[in-house]
């Protein structure tokens, strides 16, 4: 072996010796350049008294781009998604879909599958993962990994994400064993072993790159090769954040198995998914988007290159409802007394990344028909609807699969099919509020966007635990609690937030996932321009104030986080002209991934609107959001990188170049720099003229004057005049507080009467929360008992109120941080733990 070679095989083993336990960057250790993952069939059974999942995982592979070679896909040659999707070019047309869908499992009975499962004798280390012989002396490390030709003897590796799984065996199965798959084969005839194994690897092959309109042979061929029996266990190793497996004898990826199964189950302490009670006190279990992603779920790859699909069967207790990343609205089938099974699958290929799963005693939240909820604001959509019929017709760049753009019904549809998930006790919250809403904002997002990249939704409330106020992944939303309360604004601009990223972060994903400002950015800039579509009866004036607005609330969030982070995360394309490398095999490592802090940082959020907004008045709304119908076109089920915008916006408006607009001027003022951008800093100061904030302002004179006098009239017993308030929108009284927080002092009477006057405890959480810090801040002791309920009913943004209590070294307020905490602590994620716990200990 060649020693250039000898360097590169050693890539892989090199980063996991140097990650350092004490650094919070996130390894991604899946050799996607040797083998990718195409399908993946999941089997599971959820057990809630042990905190388990335990089941199969099937997972279907083509060889990588490091494997390319002369000849046909079948002879060894294979291009990697992650080649197809991170440039701009021509690929093969998508299909239209087959309308009217019904799928089901065909899965073999649940006491067979538990034999299977549990079957196995008990080889378990002390952290649960079993052995299987030849592996303790013939894996100890991932260095042979990338050895993908026959160099010598020794095998190839394979190499998943996996943390936190006790994995119990690894096989190969024996896809060509299924009745009928005769049809994926060139040749019936075998003569040795070797030709066998070669059979098998066609055959997946064969069925991997069924085209797009063969989904449902393709999807009942998967369910029938992953029941096929196994053929051979397969060796393996788990370390810290990786699965190894290999096949002795085999150095190549195009030889090794391309079908396998792994038999696994979750630990209760396992970071990917979440054991807790709902607000109704019954046992529930859901992905909270945790920074390791789903490899504490099931192995996988996590790098975004590799896209896949999936199929999932969960069997559970029939009082239980499985929600999940699916196409379909899955109904269950009894399989015996008191036992459900549920299936959902995918055809669109995504990253495992955003696989979501949600298992509780949830109701659905009935929807009555309401003919006028699809309505918008037509004076602002009409901005949006020169494009519509123009850009059905061009092709799609994406790999195939059944895509809604190219299906005319599909790009007419304003609201997609939609249902309501929650809690018992919120059930009524949510019909108040959630059923009206869903259609007005998904009407907005077509209005703006087009065609809706995914073909239903559902939106659940998740419990108090929840770290944010939303997470969107394909076909489900997860909403916190926190956005019922205070009338529809927080809910609608958040519901709004996330439908974004339907479009921005899943349909369009970031090639590289330290550009997170691809997602969040433009999910945050969307949400504003949906929701002034999506309320009726407002005038375009009135939505532009709001706009502004809220742009000088996330100015003062910047300005203070840019105050009071370092500067090595206030960088939105922190790897700069690295972005989206990879080693030689496609293992990389995610900066800060880990780092607990970052996960409640804003900066990506707001940097990325900034630049968004400011792109919008350079170059005008109706042709902007012309411009965006035309990247979702093009860039749909595809990764991208910031350039892949900034280039095509540029090309597609070259007007702008004459006026100094640049992609490298772009990115040195607003990407690859810490602190504010220069350009944001000449732009702020208009906000502050807006009829909206000069309201607040007028408003804010008032309570200082009510408060200079309220503390005279301590000295003087004289009588206090009255003082008429205006009435305030939500965002106008977020700022009215921020305001009032930067005041040294409020005198006791001025709090009660500031409390009165606007029904502080029946706002949104956003005014709440600031009403919280005041409290804090002028020991009104006897609202304490608000805060604590804040700390407990809206973890998703409470975090940093503990940091409130513990400043002031106040022994009451110090008390009732810990007494929060204490409370709250075994339920909440990890990193909002981690965090408190730095403040408090």
């Amino acid at each position: 072996m060649t020693e250039n070679l000898q360097s590169r095989c050693l890539a892989n083993w090199n980063m996991e010796m140097k990650l350092d336990p004490a650094k919070d960057d996130l390894p991604l250790m899946a050799n996607t350049r040797h083998m990718l993952v195409k399908h993946y069939v999941l089997d599971l059974d959820v057990d809630f008294k042990s905190q388990v999942i335990e089941g199969t995982i099937v997972l279907f592979f083509e060889p990588g781009s490091r494997c390319k070679k002369g000849g046909s896909a079948g002879e060894g040659a294979c291009l990697s998604q992650s080649d197809e999707t991170c440039k701009i070019r021509a690929s093969e047309p998508c299909h239209s879909p087959v309308t009217n869908v019904s799928a089901r499992s065909s899965k073999t009975g649940y006491n067979d599958f538990a034999v299977c499962a549990k079957g196995e004798k008990d080889t378990s280390d002390k952290n649960g993962n079993h052995s299987n012989g030849e592996q303790a002396s013939g894996i100890s490390s991932s260095k042979n990994c990338c050895d993908i030709e026959n160099h010598g003897s020794e095998d190839f590796l394979l190499v998943l994400d996996c943390c936190d799984l006790s994995v119990l065996k690894v096989e190969e199965v024996d896809v060509a064993a299924v009745p009928g798959i005769e049809k994926f084969t060139r040749s019936a005839k075998l003569t040795d072993a070797e030709e066998l194994r070669n059979l098998r690897n066609q055959i997946v092959h064969e069925l991997v790159t069924l085209p797009a309109d063969h989904w449902r042979e393709q999807l009942y061929y998967y369910t029938r090769c992953s029941q096929a029996p196994g053929c051979g266990e397969l060796l393996f190793s788990t370390g810290t954040w990786s699965l190894e497996i290999r096949k002795a004898e085999v150095q190549a990826p195009r030889d090794f198995p391309h079908a396998i199964r792994i038999w696994y189950k979750t630990k209760p302490e396992g970071r990917s998914v979440t054991w807790t009670t709902d607000q109704s006190s019954r046992p529930c279990v859901y992905t909270m988007g945790s920074p390791i992603n789903n490899r504490a779920l099931f192995p996988c790859q996590e790098p975004p290159v590799a896209m896949s699909t999936w199929q999932t069967t969960v069997r559970t207790a029939s009082c239980l409802v499985v929600l999940m990343s699916g196409e379909n609205s899955a109904e269950p089938a009894q399989l015996q007394e008191g036992l459900l099974s549920w299936y959902y699958y995918v055809t669109m290929p995504m990253p495992a990344s955003t696989f979501t799963i949600a298992i509780g005693c949830w109701t659905e939240v009935k929807q009555e028909s309401h003919t006028a909820d699809i309505q918008t604001n037509n004076e602002i959509s009409s901005l949006f609807s020169r494009t519509d019929l123009r850009l059905i017709e061009g092709s799609c760049g994406h790999v195939a699969y059944p895509c809604r753009f190219q299906n005319p019904a599909a790009s007419s549809q304003l609201v997609i099919p939609h249902r309501v998930f929650a809690p018992w006790c919120l059930k009524d919250h949510c019909a108040e509020i959630l059923l009206e809403l869903i259609p007005q904002c998904l009407s907005a997002a077509h209005a703006t966007l087009g065609t809706h990249p995914f073909s239903r939704l559902d939106v659940l409330i998740v419990p108090p635990n929840f770290s944010s106020l939303g997470m969107a992944s394909p076909h489900i939303i997860f909403l916190s609690q926190s956005v019922l309360t205070g009338g529809n604004h927080l809910c609608g601009t958040r519901l709004c937030h996330e439908i974004a990223h339907a479009w921005f972060g899943l349909a369009i994903g970031a090639h590289d996932w330290t550009e997170e400002w691809i997602s969040e950015g433009f999910a945050t800039y969307l949400e504003d321009v949906f929701w002034a579509v999506a309320q009726q009866q407002l005038p375009h004036d009135e939505a532009r104030e709001q706009q502004e607005l809220k742009a000088l609330l996330r100015w003062r969030r910047l300005r203070d986080e840019v105050q009071n982070s370092e500067e090595e995360l206030q960088v939105l394309r922190p790897n700069k002209e690295n972005t989206g490398e990879v080693s030689e095999s496609g293992t990389c490592i995610i900066k800060h991934g880990l780092n607990a802090e970052k996960i409640f940082m804003q900066v990506h959020y707001l940097k990325g609107y900034f630049l968004l907004q400011s792109l919008a008045k350079r170059i005008g709304e109706a042709t902007y959001f012309e411009f965006f119908k035309k990247f979702v076109q093009k860039f749909h089920g595809q990764l991208i990188l910031s350039q892949d915008f900034l280039y095509m916006l540029l090309e597609d408006i070259p007007e702008q170049k004459g006026y100094g607009l640049s992609v490298e001027n772009i990115i040195g003022a607003w990407l690859d720099t810490s602190g504010i951008p220069k350009p944001l800093l000449e732009e702020c100061q208009s906000w502050d003229q807006c009829r909206l904030v000069q309201q607040v302002n007028d408003e804010v004179t008032k309570w200082i004057q009510v408060n200079q006098r309220a503390r005279k009239r301590r000295r003087r017993k004289r009588r206090q005049d009255e003082v008429a308030f205006q009435k305030l929108l939500p965002d106008q009284l977020v700022l009215l507080l921020e305001s009032l927080l930067e005041e040294k002092t409020l005198c006791l009477r001025t709090l009660q009467c500031l409390e009165k006057t606007y029904h502080l405890d029946e706002q949104d959480a956003e005014v709440r929360h600031r009403w919280c810090e005041l409290v804090v801040k002028h020991k009104y002791t006897t609202r304490y008992a608000e805060v604590e309920k804040f700390l407990k009913e809206d973890q998703a943004m409470g975090v940093y109120l503990y940091g409130e209590l513990m400043v002031n070294e106040d022994a009451k307020q110090q008390e009732l941080a810990h007494k929060c905490f204490a409370a709250t602590q075994k339920q909440m994620d990890v990193s909002s733990a981690k965090v408190v716990a730095e403040m408090l200990f």
